[in-house]
């Protein structure tokens, strides 16, 4: 989502600047790559670029391509081999085994659901939303191609007038089943693909206690660009002049979590550094339905913490517990404030990615598992 945001930023820049831009977005892979289907990169006719496709061995042939688009008005579907070692364009030894298909569209200020137009709406609103592209195999330079579909979680849709009509149901199905697929349409003889991409909203961090320890993770997760709101009770402490970027919230421990919204991509931390508050905080948060709740401190804190609770009459089920981490953080020896906001940060990024947090090295399964397949559909 930080990526979108960058672009989005760029775009309207080059507005003011009466340039004109493309967007680059890679839409399919076979094998490996360094970016996945979804990653984009804007173009604008100075030569600027925002975002990546690729660790930038494929960004200078996207860019005189994209100039080329610009000039033409027309999209591009443009193949890079990656496993082929001796193509001059793409160079040798990238690491990467893949192929990777790369639509460039030009983007036309005066068309209201234009691609940028699309990345508008999704940060608007923090909800999943299912974003469609079209892009043929058959024909590089099908004008049919192109980013055409916005369906949003709360099944309001923006679209183009050139969409397939299954379109919106095949969005509406994958929004229930929040994974990325490829569809092929057969399209009157001319058959047509759509990536449809499911983007969760960004992850959101509610940070419990606003002490100086607090400072290098927010400064670490707005970098990751994820959202971020700090909790405490002490005005002195969570306060405009200490975290101008942060959403603040003053509040005693009953109250904390009126205000805000947690979802399935929310994260809590609780490092107050007061046994009390931590504690309501920690009741409060085992009857929602959080993901993560990860509490600084020794284990004997929770335990302790879990023992007043069994003795006030309130049952802490093994479900609830399972998605408490205390001590908070992996286990990378982590000792200064920056070290253990990193710890807790990737702590958070693992148990969302579904993964172990383990050496890379030891992996003996697929790092980054996708989906490639491109599904038949027998619908016009």
């Amino acid at each position: 989502m930080k990526e979108i945001k960058q672009i989005i930023h760029a775009y309207e820049l080059a507005c003011k600047k009466q340039q004109k831009a493309a967007l680059a977005t890679v839409v399919h892979v076979a094998g490996s790559s360094y970016r996945a289907p979804g990653a984009r990169m804007l173009i604008t006719e100075d030569g600027m670029l925002t975002g990546a496709i690729s660790g930038g061995c494929l960004e200078g042939d996207a860019l005189r391509k994209a100039l080329m688009v610009m000039m033409q008005g027309k999209p591009l579907l443009t193949t890079y081999d990656t496993s082929d070692e001796e193509d001059a364009v793409i160079g040798i030894g990238l690491g990467c085994n893949g192929i990777i298909q790369v639509l460039i569209e030009p983007i036309i200020p005066e068309d209201v659901t234009n691609p940028i137009v699309l990345l508008q709406h999704i940060v608007q609103k923090r909800q999943a939303v299912v974003l469609v592209t079209f892009f043929s195999l058959q024909n590089k330079w099908s004008e049919q191609q192109g980013t055409r579909l916005l369906l949003k979680a709360d099944k309001n849709f923006l679209r183009s007038n050139a969409l397939l009509p299954s379109a919106i149901k095949d969005a509406e199905n994958i929004l229930e089943q929040k994974e990325s697929i490829f569809i092929e349409y057969p399209n009157d003889g001319q058959p047509i693909s759509a990536f449809y991409e499911y983007l969760p909203p960004p992850v959101s961090i509610i940070v419990a206690g606003a002490g100086n320890d607090v400072f290098p993770l927010v400064q670490i997760g707005e970098v990751l660009g994820w959202d971020i709101t700090l909790v405490d009770g002490r005005p002195a402490y969570a306060n405009t002049q200490r975290f101008p970027a942060c959403r603040l919230i003053v509040a005693d421990p009953e109250s904390a979590f009126r205000e805000l919204v947690i979802d399935d991509q929310t994260a809590v931390v609780l490092m107050t550094h007061n046994y009390n508050y931590d504690k309501a905080l920690l009741k409060a948060l085992i009857a929602m339905p959080v993901n993560y709740i990860g509490m600084l401190g020794p284990r004997k804190k929770l335990s302790r913490m879990l023992t007043e609770y069994e003795e006030e009459g309130t049952k802490v089920t093994e479900e609830q517990l399972s998605r408490v981490y205390s001590p908070v953080g992996l286990d990378i020896g982590a000792e200064t404030a920056e070290e253990i906001a990193l710890a807790v940060l990737t702590e958070i990024k693992a148990v969302f990615a579904g993964r172990s947090g383990v050496y890379l090295r030891s992996f003996t399964g697929k790092m980054h598992e996708r989906k490639t397949e491109i599904i038949s559909s027998n619908t016009n």
